[in-house]
């Protein structure tokens, strides 16, 4: 792969350390700069890292050692800091969501397109054998045709392990924009693009309790739907029936569950990277766990990142722009569907990525050709 791709980090809060466990050490990338708003929290982190300078976010965004910027700010910064980068000519790689808002993700890549760099996103779970396994069983026919899904996500809210909840609960939060990218990414894996949306959503509480941390105890304010809903329509013609909130306390159905005429599929959390596949075919009598037949094997944070660096003319990047863009089009159509009560027609799309081949940890951590 030649010399090592230099990566800065911008936004050091709680899943950096998770990037910088896969990134530090790995001789495809090097980790030139970290930066953040809090100047004493790079300060400490470049303190621990050997050859890593801790810079103000302008000084990142601009500085001639940083070839793609690893964007893990609040999603309400996401733009605007994806902006940075590409107006420095630099590739962007952020956290889910592209954006807070529909408008500046097509700003994003509209700009990206004119400067002629790269725009990669997260979520790259999707990417482990969990998801892979089940859309290379998927693709071989073993549920025969996909008829229709179901997708569900619940949980009491991220208030209660959050120190700085906050932002979960604003403008670019909520149980879809923050957990939806998992679902709704592994969907197009495993069942192509989304074509049309109906949506009904709904803020069931007005504050929440930080449960942990030195605000325990302190209420904040609630500006988004906290639990929605809806259908979605693959191109295909599957319909899958999705659920993401944060006013429940615990369900038993599946993250994800694929239901053909030939049998059904339950898919793991999209949110880890590996998991139980299970088939149960039509005339069966029982579910049959799959073994590991794709993905990235023990994949980590971080991945979809050195997938993105590694990509080239004959592979384009699978935690994508396009895909990210599509993704967040059809989270912003859901919410709008239940605003204005109608069916919402999407205008992007995005094929489903190159399928991951299954890949052992050893391979994608260690091996600088790959």
């Amino acid at each position: 792969m030649g010399d090592a791709h230099r990566i800065g980090v911008v936004g050091l809060g709680v899943i950096s350390r998770a990037y910088l466990d896969t990134l530090i050490g790995h001789p495809a990338v090097r980790v030139t700069a970290v930066a953040d708003l809090d100047a004493s929290r790079s300060a400490a982190v470049a303190a621990d890292l050997t050859g890593v300078e801790a810079l103000t976010v302008e000084e990142l965004l601009s500085s001639p050692d940083v070839d793609t910027v690893l964007n893990l700010t609040v999603p309400a910064a996401h733009a605007q800091i994806a902006l940075g980068a590409v107006g420095h000519g630099k590739n962007v790689y952020g956290e889910k969501p592209l954006a807070a808002t529909l408008p500046d993700a097509h700003a994003v890549m509209e700009a990206a397109a004119k400067a002629g760099v790269g725009v990669g996103c997260a979520p790259d779970t999707v990417l482990g054998t969990g998801i892979q396994t089940a859309r290379a069983a998927v693709a071989a026919g073993s549920i025969g045709r996909p008829l229709f899904a179901s997708a569900v996500m619940v949980t009491p809210g991220h208030e209660r392990w959050h120190p700085h909840p906050d932002f979960y609960y604003t403008a670019g939060g909520g149980p879809l924009l923050d957990m939806g990218p998992y679902y709704l990414a592994s969907l197009v894996h495993l069942l192509g693009p989304v074509r049309a949306v109906t949506g009904a959503a709904g803020r069931l509480r007005a504050e929440r309790v930080i449960g942990s941390g030195p605000r325990a105890g302190e209420r904040i304010p609630v500006e988004v739907d906290s639990h929605v809903s809806g259908v979605l329509e693959h191109v295909g013609g599957t319909l899958t029936t999705i659920t993401t909130s944060f006013d429940g306390v615990a369900t038993t159905a599946a993250p994800i569950e694929i239901h053909g005429e030939k049998g059904t599929l339950t898919v793991p959390d999209p949110n880890g990277f590996d998991g139980e596949v299970r088939l149960f075919e039509l005339g069966g009598t029982q579910w049959r766990t799959l073994p590991a037949s794709a993905g990235y094997v023990g994949g980590a944070r971080g991945v979809g990142l050195l997938d993105f660096i590694a990509a080239d003319v004959r592979r384009a990047p699978r935690a994508n722009g396009d895909l990210a863009l599509h993704v967040l089009e059809t989270m912003s159509a859901l919410l709008r569907s239940s605003a204005e009560g109608r069916r919402i027609k999407l205008t992007t799309s995005a094929e489903p990525p190159v399928p991951v081949p299954l890949t052992a940890a050893e391979e994608w951590r260690g091996n600088a050709a790959w």
